[in-house]
């Protein structure tokens, strides 16, 4: 029996010639950001003041702006409902943007309780 007359070689064939997942899933995106190592710009510590937020947010919108792979972890953040300043946009941006959280945090708890 040839190679291509049995079945179970040309699956294994066509697993080997098509990856399970695209090439760009494997490369991990995150080594590539700016804000790698500088996490405390983009959490908010508990209790931050409104002023002090802006401050930080600021800081680290002005990483973003120049980062290679900006578009890539603002769509991971909003597949992904995490909080955080992602990409150059913080969780309030996000849900103007149509995304949703799993609980609501800041403004948009304050809306949600009135409501």
């Amino acid at each position: 029996m040839s190679l291509k007359e049995s079945p179970i070689s040309e699956a294994y064939l066509s697993d080997l010639l098509e990856p399970a997942m695209p090439i760009g899933s494997l490369i991990d995106w995150t080594q590539f950001a700016n804000c790698k190592g500088k996490t405390k710009l983009f959490f908010a510590p508990k209790a931050e003041r409104p002023q002090a937020r802006a401050r930080r947010e600021a800081k680290a919108k002005s990483l973003c702006a120049n980062c290679t792979v900006q578009q890539t972890c603002k769509e991971f953040a909003r597949n992904n409902h995490e909080y955080g300043l992602w990409g150059g946009e913080n969780e309030e941006e996000r849900h103007l943007a149509g995304y949703t959280m799993a609980a609501p945090i800041g403004v948009r708890s304050r809306t949600l309780k009135s409501a």
